[in-house]
């Protein structure tokens, strides 16, 4: 008896936690990012960082921190001020998430390719390249 009251007690927490990553997972968090991606916002845009990440611009890598990868950020906006930028793929795998969009910026477009793991609660950029469209 005393397992089964143990079970009940924890049921609606156990259900809870499920409903809550599983809305989590649901959550297009692409949503913020590419709006501010399209506005050219690196300081907003750097909420959504890892602590660490990869940031790939124009061909050149850089393993970052949070706040290295939001002054490159910085820099590109400030060289290519964008103009447009639509999400034209996504897909999901587990915990990870990825998008493929096109970015106007500067005269020039822009493939951008961004990978989010979902970490404590919160979906974090992992990858953010944005490479020249030849």
């Amino acid at each position: 008896m005393n397992n089964l009251v143990k079970i009940i007690a924890l049921a609606p927490a156990f259900f809870l936690g499920f409903c809550t990553n599983s809305a989590a997972q649901n959550y297009d968090v692409f949503i913020p990012i590419a709006k501010y991606i399209r506005t050219g916002d690196a300081d907003k845009l750097s909420a959504w960082f890892a602590d660490n990440l990869e940031i790939v611009i124009i061909s050149k890598v850089n393993d970052s921190s949070k706040s290295q990868a939001r002054q490159i950020m910085k820099s590109f906006f400030s060289a290519y001020s964008p103009s447009a930028f639509d999400i034209t793929h996504t897909a999901v795998e587990s915990n990870s998430k990825y998008a493929l969009g096109v970015l106007n910026a500067g005269g020039e477009r822009f493939l951008v390719t961004i990978f989010v793991n979902f970490q404590s609660g919160s979906f974090y950029i992992q990858q953010l390249k944005i490479e020249r469209v030849e």
